[in-house]
């Protein structure tokens, strides 16, 4: 893009600095103006069995649909509904269960001051964020919180730049208390986000991505070392689990137990004379198939281990997974 000739880097960085000094400003005034107001709110979205409505006209309605979304990734079941459109049919989206949090600074925004009257017939709870206690929005709301700015970020006070920050902030302050009110824990985020790397990493158990079957590499501790190296190199792991005859775990063998194996004895062994049980690492560390994948990379990571055995309750070997694995999987 072509800089302009008037371009001053010294001014540029002088009135961002002021401007996220105004809007800093802005959202730490509305920490000091929380008061029952907004325990009412909160009071009144637990209590709603429908949804949270959220409406707002123009950058209002922008952070009206961010607010939406926030709401209901944190267990606020919540949508947006445009003010315009809401006059055209989209009303009749909204029920007589839900709660509606309409946003406008100047509160006489004129699409969203038409469908105040019908909101209020409906018998639907609302709540008004404004920057006008005196405004047509909040004389007409059930709960008004105060979203007010002492100026805009913006030099001619005009463009909404503090007020958005600041209805943005409250809205994330809303979601918060709700999130923590309705005891809402990491895993309930995931469980909404299962397409994210939180949901994957919430969600994802060892036995959800572990091998398993004839793909899992084992051997009876009586095996010889030539057997052993076959099963290794057969199920691709770099590692075989040495197993009792009641599948029980008792040791490992991997490909790098064979490199210090050979450096060790050189010639002075014949290797194929040895067994599984002389050979294996005691021991071995292992996971259970219901824990979590992300605690499997852990303990990889930890014992700076590539490969680990997941196990039953019983101790029975049942699976096994690398870190190639979990890769895959995109948990790490």
């Amino acid at each position: 893009m072509r800089v302009p000739p008037t371009f001053d880097s010294v001014r540029a960085r002088q009135m961002a600095s002021e401007t996220l000094a105004i809007e800093a400003g802005a959202v730490q005034a509305l920490a000091q103006r929380l008061d029952e107001r907004f325990d009412q709110a909160i009071a009144t979205v637990l209590r709603c069995t429908g949804r949270v409505v959220v409406t707002g006209m123009g950058k209002s309605g922008h952070v009206g649909r961010k607010i939406a979304a926030t709401l209901a990734s944190t267990g606020t079941p919540a949508m947006f509904v445009h003010p315009a459109e809401a006059s055209h049919g989209d009303l009749g989206m909204i029920t007589a269960a839900d709660v509606v949090l309409a946003i406008s600074n100047s509160g006489e925004s004129e699409e969203l001051t038409a469908i105040l009257p019908l909101i209020k017939r409906m018998g639907v709870p609302l709540l008004a964020m404004t920057g006008r206690l005196q405004s047509t929005l909040a004389r007409h709301a059930d709960v008004v919180l105060d979203a007010a700015v002492e100026k805009e970020a913006c030099p001619h006070n005009l463009a909404p730049t503090a007020s958005t920050t600041a209805q943005l902030a409250l809205g994330d302050a809303l979601a918060v208390a709700l999130l923590d009110a309705r005891g809402f824990r990491a895993d309930d985020f995931a469980r909404s986000h299962p397409g994210g790397a939180l949901g994957r990493k919430l969600l994802t158990h060892v036995a959800d991505v572990m091998r398993s079957g004839d793909q899992l590499p084992r051997v009876r501790p009586e095996a010889g070392l030539m057997d052993l190296m076959r099963e290794i190199s057969a199920k691709g792991l770099g590692m075989s689990a040495v197993v009792g005859a009641d599948d029980g775990v008792l040791g490992v063998f991997t490909d790098g137990d064979l490199r210090r194996l050979i450096e060790k004895t050189g010639n002075e062994v014949d290797l194929r004379t040895l067994t599984a049980q002389e050979v294996m690492h005691h021991h071995p560390r292992t996971i259970r198939q219901d824990a979590l994948a992300v605690e499997a990379a852990d303990l990889m990571e930890a014992g700076r281990i590539t490969s680990v055995l997941v196990v039953d309750d019983a101790g029975r070997l049942v699976g096994a997974l690398n870190s190639n694995d979990l890769m895959r999987a995109k948990v790490i």
